[in-house]
């Protein structure tokens, strides 16, 4: 069997923060369209929201980690949101900054208002980037390995009536993602891209309810898709089998499938495939225990395998390692960049291979066991 192990990146040293407790050891990893719980060795994962109503509407974040923690994910949640405020106004508020400096985020998601990204470049340049610039330089500076990721939102169900520009639905969702583009493209930032799993949830389940009555804000389902997508974005892998928020078990793994999909089909387009592991491993149909690893850490200075059986090691980004015999082996790897030496591990497990039964001898009769005629 061939298992397809992914995790996303090391987390660092986080300090313990209080407002969540921790959970049992990760992880539930998506491998061939079945999950196989395999636990990785990392500290618990640290993830900051900063947004307005589109990420706190039915409390997303909490949504995001409940179906991190039903995965057997440690991880702690902290959204720091204000209803309708734009890039600037989140840059002059003071708690955003008490937010920023309660722990060493691993992950900080940034979301702008539903408008202000549709706008068009020129608009972006002066009216966002001088304070979303702010926002970074003072996430940078807590935490220089800090992974900061975009969130892309979705289209008014209608469109905006009040510009013909972003009009109609498909038009506004178009100027949206255009405008998340060309600020990721700016600061070499991953996006999520929850508005195209909104756009193919829309497509493919219409009877699904996504807005709210007043045609913008995500009603549970809206922000359920939200949560999966970020899940399938962050950890590479599927929620399918997670926490459902109280939703049709079917709806629920339709939204899971769909997140997972579109962002598995498109994680180089939106940047979320740099720092990932992958280990995966089989018996060969030549007998071979066979382990294939790969990690992509664009600015590692060196790369060191450790397959774990006391082998000699590998420093190639991609290396195949044969074992002897079955067992279990912890794979480890080490990751050397600017944010100092990281260490990952994959466990990989080999089932002893069947061997059928002899058959067994038969054995001499010790009595008569024929049938006589009688006379």
């Amino acid at each position: 069997m061939v298992l397809y192990l992914l995790y996303p990146i090391y987390m660092g040293t986080i300090k313990k923060v209080m407002f969540r407790g921790f959970i049992n050891a990760l992880i539930a990893f998506f491998c061939g369209g079945i999950v196989s719980a395999q636990t990785a060795e990392i500290h618990p994962m640290n993830v900051l929201f900063i947004g307005n109503s589109f990420t706190h509407m039915n409390s997303m974040p909490l949504m995001f980690e409940r179906l991190a923690i039903s995965k057997s994910i440690k991880i702690n949640v902290l959204m720091s949101a204000k209803s309708n405020h734009t890039f600037k106004m989140h840059s002059e508020r003071a708690d955003l900054y008490e937010d920023i400096h309660k722990a060493k985020w691993d992950y900080v998601v940034l979301q702008g208002f539903s408008r202000e990204l549709s706008y068009g470049n020129e608009h972006i340049d002066t009216a966002v980037i001088p304070y979303f610039q702010k926002i970074v330089d003072t996430l940078y500076q807590n935490n220089p390995c800090v992974k900061l990721l975009l969130y892309m939102t979705w289209g008014y169900e209608n469109g905006y009536a009040y510009m013909n520009e972003i009009g109609t639905y498909e038009e506004m969702s178009e100027a949206i993602e255009s405008g998340y583009r060309y600020l990721a493209s700016k600061y070499n930032l991953a996006i999520v891209p929850v508005g195209n799993v909104w756009k193919e949830i829309r497509k493919n389940y219409p009877d699904y309810g996504l807005y709210q009555k007043d045609q913008h804000h995500p009603t549970k389902i809206g922000s359920y898709i939200t949560a999966s997508t970020f899940y399938s974005a962050i950890f590479r892998s599927t929620p399918e089998g997670g926490y459902t928020a109280g939703l049709d078990d079917k709806m629920a793994l339709n939204i899971q499938r769909t997140a997972y999909n579109y962002v598995k089909e498109h994680l180089s387009e939106y940047k979320l495939d740099s720092n990932i592991v992958e280990v995966n491993y089989k018996f060969t149909k030549d007998a071979k225990y066979e382990a294939l690893c790969f990690a992509n850490y664009p600015e590692a200075t060196n790369l060191t395998w450790d397959f774990g059986d006391g082998s000699p090691g590998s420093n190639e980004a991609r290396a195949v390692h044969h074992y002897k015999t079955f067992g279990t082996y912890k794979v480890k790897l080490t990751v050397e960049d600017a944010c100092g030496e990281r260490i990952i591990y994959k466990n990989v497990y080999f089932k002893e291979p069947y061997k059928p039964k002899s058959p067994e001898p038969s054995k001499p009769q010790t009595k008569d066991t024929s049938i006589k005629k009688r006379i």
